[in-house]
């Protein structure tokens, strides 16, 4: 049965559209935009992905296999038959499919996160590292946020390369800034003395760099609401155009000036009915 929604009356529309990069008797992959919904929700219904696919494949049956922000841009998969949605959205339910983002973020160092923990994958270097935390969401509440108890998100961070735009280059101790190495600001200096430098370096860095920003790799192996934009924001490191985190902003919905620099760059998984490798790749640009 064809699922209803409630009518929209004044929507604005949205000027960019999708590429649909694989398809099959089964699945509809697509590319999908910046300020694109996935599905109808509040005042979106004829402007989302879904409702734009049904209307040009004729088919009213398509539905989503996951979701993705109507913030963020990248790889999102649909489904041809009801009867087989449950089987691909599976996939993402048991992990069982390689997610890949990218962002654009400050290039500064990291700051400690107030609840959770922060891993050093390859020691002493700060990047790549490994985020654990536990992640809300409540209802009608725009804000997820991070609190004591059971860890339910994991997020790996990587750079995505060595360089920093604005002149500012990576190193395995942290950053480095005209020759002058500025680690990691972590609070465990041995002595107030040292942590005050530490954390004085740091703030003077962070000064300098409000408009430097560098591309990360996050490689989520968790799937919680706004994961990656609560992760990135912990560290001191909120992703470019993010109207959320740290702080809510209410631009137009109208306004596509500003996109949330944050990219779905790759999905691969196992293909539960051709039994084949599957990998689809965003060329979506950042920045």
């Amino acid at each position: 049965m064809t699922e209803r929604h409630r009518w929209v009356g004044d929507e604005p529309e949205i000027p960019f559209g999708y590429d649909v990069i694989y398809e099959d008797s089964g699945i509809i992959v697509i590319d999908k935009p910046h300020f694109l919904a996935t599905t109808p929700r509040g005042m979106w219904y004829r402007q989302t992905a879904l409702i734009r696919l049904r209307e040009q494949f004729g088919e009213p049956d398509i539905a989503p296999a996951h979701r993705l922000d109507r913030a963020t841009a990248g790889i999102v998969v649909f489904t041809r038959k009801p009867r087989l949605r449950k089987t691909y959205q599976m996939l993402f339910q048991r992990h069982m499919v390689t997610k890949t983002y990218e962002c654009l973020a400050l290039a500064a160092p990291i700051v400690r996160p107030r609840y959770g923990v922060v891993a050093r994958l390859d020691p002493p270097a700060v990047f790549p590292l490994l985020r654990r935390s536990r992640i809300v969401k409540q209802r009608g509440v725009l804000q997820a946020y991070e609190e004591p108890g059971e860890v339910n998100a994991e997020t790996v961070i990587r750079l995505a390369d060595g360089r920093c735009s604005g002149g500012v280059y990576g190193s395995r101790d942290g950053y480095r800034d005209d020759g002058v190495d500025l680690k990691v600001a972590e609070c465990r200096a041995s002595s107030g003395m040292a942590e005050r430098r530490a954390v004085s370096r740091a703030s003077v860095f962070r000064s300098h760099s409000q408009h430097v920003r560098r591309r990360y790799i996050l490689e989520p192996k968790t799937g919680k609401t706004h994961q990656l934009r609560v992760h990135m924001n912990a560290l001191g490191l909120p992703i470019a155009g993010d109207d959320l985190y740290p702080r809510i902003e209410y631009p137009d919905y109208d306004d596509f000036t500003t996109p949330l620099q944050l990219v779905a760059r790759s999905l691969a998984f196992i293909d539960p009915i051709a039994d084949e490798p599957r990998r689809f790749v965003s060329r979506v640009p950042l920045g």
